[in-house]
């Protein structure tokens, strides 16, 4: 019966079980392809920790981002009253020309 399998698979100008080889491949191949699904039923679960870890990070960037954001106390008691006169500074006005 072997044989005969053999002699209907026989790649032309190779030797008889070269076609039987061939055949064994495939089937190991459709195999693992079949598989395949089996090994990745663990992945679930380790993606969907993952996922939670990258939304508890990206949640703490926003609040980091946020208060940041948000000028201090100890800014807003050192910003000047007015934008060209500065607190405890005081620069020399120019006068010239003088109007006639």
């Amino acid at each position: 019966m072997l044989q005969g399998w053999a002699e209907r698979l026989a790649i032309p100008g190779l030797p008889e079980w070269t076609g039987l080889l061939a055949l064994l491949v495939l089937l190991l191949l459709a195999g693992c392809l079949l598989a395949m699904p089996f090994s990745v039923f663990g992945l679930k679960g380790r993606l969907d920790a993952i996922e939670a870890q990258l939304d508890e990070l990206r949640a703490e960037i926003r609040g980091l981002s946020a208060r940041l954001a948000e000028p201090s106390r100890a800014q807003a008691r050192i910003e000047p009253e007015s934008p060209l006169a500065p607190p405890g500074r005081s620069e020399p006005r120019i006068t010239w020309p003088r109007p006639r």
